[in-house]
Order: C-alpha cells, then sequence, then structure tokens
C-alpha cells in the first residue's frame, strides 16, 4: 500500500530552531491549494498501489480552513484508489485547535492528529518560542478526546538548556496520563540557517548539552517501557494497535507521493522532491509542470537506504532481504556488524540485525558503518 504525504509551507508563528515558511494570507493559501490540485492529477500514475495512509504535515496545515482541506481529500479520492479505512493524518498547534475545528476535521474526514506539543511547560514553551503556552497544551487534547479523536500522536522536545530532568520527567507522566497512545520524541537539534543558531554562536542562548540529550533519551526509554509502549522505532513510541503508519510505510520502504513544496516522493525505483520556494512551485504548476528532480535510485542505494532506515525500527535490518540483493553484499554486512556485535550495540535474532538501548544512542553511526561503497 502507498502513502500521501501534504506538505503544507505555512506556519503562524516561527519557532526560533525551525526554518519554514511563513504566511497566513488567504489568497496566498488559495494559490497553493489551487496548485496542489493540479499536482494530484500530474501524479496520477506515480504509484501503482492503492493510498493506505495521507498525511497533512510541514508547516502549519492546520491553519488551513477546513474547506480548503476537503479539496485536497477530495481530489485525492478522484484521483486515486483510497483504501477503506485509510489513515488520515492532520498536524496541528495546539492554539490552533478549537471545538469547531476539530467537528470540521472530523466531518470530513481526518481520523488522526499530530500535535505539536513539545513541552507542557511555561519555560520550555517559550525558550523554543511558541505560540502555545502550557494550559493550551494540556487544553487542546482533551478538546480532541472529547470530539472522538483517539488516534493521536504528540511531539515532545528533550534536550533543551531550560528542561531539567525532573520537568522532562513530569512531561513524560503528562502524556501517559492524557493516555495519548503514540509519542514522537526528539532531541532539540541546532539546525543551521536559523535564529536558534545565531543566537547560540552570540552566546545568547546557551548551546545544545549532548550529555543531557543522551540522559533524557536513555530515561525516555526506560519510562515507555514501564509504561506499555513498544519502542518501535527510534524517536516513536506507543501503545499496541496504534503505531503510526504512515511513517511506517517510510521505514519500510513502501512507496509514497509527496505533494507540495519541498515534498519527496518515493516509487521503489526513482526519488523525486519538488522545489522548496512557494511562488515558484505555484508558477509550475499553474503552466502545468511538476516542478522537481529526479533520480533513479542504484540498486546499492536501494540496499543502503534499507539498512538506514531498518536499523531505526524495532523489527530491524533482515538478513535474508540483505541476501536477497546478492550473497556478496550479506556476506560484507554480517561481517561488518560483528564489532558492534560484540560491543553489545548489536544484537543478532532470528536472521536479524536489532539496535540493543545502548545501540539506538549511536543507530546512525552504526547504519552508515554497515553500509555498502
Amino acid at each position: 500500500m502507498a502513502g500521501v504525504y501534504i506538505h503544507i509551507p505555512f506556519c503562524r508563528k516561527a519557532c526560533h530552531y525551525c526554518n519554514f515558511h511563513f504566511s497566513t494570507s488567504d489568497r496566498l493559501q488559495e494559490s497553493f491549494v489551487t496548485a496542489l490540485l493540479q499536482e494530484i492529477k500530474l501524479r496520477k500514475k506515480y504509484v501503482s498501489e492503492p493510498i493506505s495512509t495521507i498525511y497533512f504535515g510541514g508547516g502549519t496545515p492546520s491553519i488551513l480552513p477546513s474547506r480548503e482541506i476537503k479539496k485536497v481529500l477530495s481530489a485525492l479520492s478522484e484521483t486515486f484508489l483510497i483504501e477503506r479505512g485509510a489513515e488520515i493524518t492532520l498536524e496541528a498547534n495546539p492554539d490552533d485547535i478549537t471545538i469547531e475545528k476539530l467537528q470540521e476535521w472530523k466531518e470530513i474526514g481526518l481520523n488522526r492528529l499530530s500535535i505539536g506539543i513539545q513541552s507542557f511547560f511555561e519555560e520550555d514553551l517559550k525558550w523554543m518560542n511558541r505560540a502555545h503556552n502550557a494550559r493550551q497544551a494540556i487544553d487542546c487534547i482533551h478538546l480532541a478526546q472529547d470530539a472522538g479523536f483517539f488516534n493521536l500522536t504528540i511531539d515532545l522536545i528533550y534536550g533543551t538548556p531550560t528542561l531539567s530532568d525532573e520537568n522532562w520527567k513530569r512531561n513524560v507522566d503528562t502524556a501517559v496520563a492524557l493516555q495519548i497512545p503514540h509519542l514522537s520524541c526528539y532531541a532539540l537539534t541546532v539546525e543551521p540557517a536559523t535564529a536558534l543558531e545565531k543566537l547560540i554562536q552570540q552566546k545568547k542562548l546557551a548551546d545544545v548539552d549532548t550529555e543531557k540529550q543522551a540522559r533524557h533519551f536513555e530515561q525516555l526509554m526506560e519510562w515507555m517501557k514501564e509504561s506499555g509502549y513498544d519502542h518501535y522505532e527510534i524517536s516513536n513510541f506507543s501503545k499496541p494497535g496504534f503505531r503510526s503508519k504512515h511513517n511506517s510505510s517510510y521505514w519500510q520502504g513502501k512507496q509514497y507521493i509527496g505533494l507540495g513544496p519541498s515534498a519527496h516522493s518515493f516509487n521503489g525505483h526513482t526519488r523525486q522532491w519538488n522545489i522548496a520556494n512557494n511562488a515558484l512551485y505555484i508558477q509550475s504548476l499553474a503552466q502545468g509542470t511538476i516542478p522537481a528532480e529526479e533520480e533513479l535510485l542504484s540498486k546499492q542505494q536501494q540496499l543502503n537506504e534499507y539498512i538506514m532506515t531498518s536499523l531505526r525500527t524495532l523489527e530491524g535490518i533482515s538478513l535474508q532481504k540483505i541476501r536477497d540483493f546478492g550473497e556478496d553484499k550479506y556476506e560484507t554486512v554480517l561481517k561488518t556488524a560483528g564489532s558492534h556485535l560484540r560491543c553489545q550495540h548489536l544484537t543478532l535474532e532470528d536472521n536479524f540485525l536489532k539496535t540493543t538501548s545502548a545501540g539506538k544512542l549511536l543507530a546512525d553511526g552504526i547504519a552508515a558503518d554497515l553500509f555498502i561503497l
């Protein structure tokens, strides 16, 4: 089954560690949706499988009027075969969530919300320059549950200078107490060319404490296990039955279509990525052209991508799948994995290579070491 990812490059307020495009102009939003509808038509033959997940993400999709989201969903239904019971997710900021919007989202077919909580503490939210406050972080979850959205996920960020170990525990405990079935937890990263990087360089904000981040991650793994959550991907935890079907499709190498500026697509053999510039994206689609570049993936690239994504998952790397790429590839990966097995950063279980708790801190480096060059 294939998925659809729709990148909405609008945001009401910048977080100083992000790099989004910002606009709330109704005219620009309408022009963007018109371009998006055109891209949907032009993408009709990109994937050969039914659509099982639809994800509105990037920027702040929740600022789009429900009528515009409905247009996109209708166009997708007219163009592709949408699987019955497809997972349809909308990313939302707490300050955008109202009773009226929740009712509208339900009516147009959304069945999962991804809420950018980040923290339940005022000092953290202020430091991150978030538009919502701690009270809204709690209230929006209650509103969503009261409206019938029980398939919820929230984002939490750890490792910020303002977040103590005690408050990190309280953040996680709050999420569990609120019966949120899925959590995505990320270490604070300093992206280049952002306000955050500049403020750190100017010594106006403290730099990232990597030891603190590692400690918070180790604590998180322990707390989630105690609370009955599956650590099914490095940054993702879920109650049984509540894994993100959409994100799981990326890690499993399934086909997906990316719509909108900066969005990526993958059909199993090629990867495409749209230009990031909003105006050029809209202009190109008005002329009937998808403004994208394309790359044909070699067998080696497909193998390395499989290694990189699967190692992040609970299931790990299937050595049988590696062997399908060639006996020599299988032998090379197994030989390279030896040092990581001896260091107990990897385990070999039922012909699958999996990261240990200690190995999860080093997953990207281990994957790079296993790459076939």
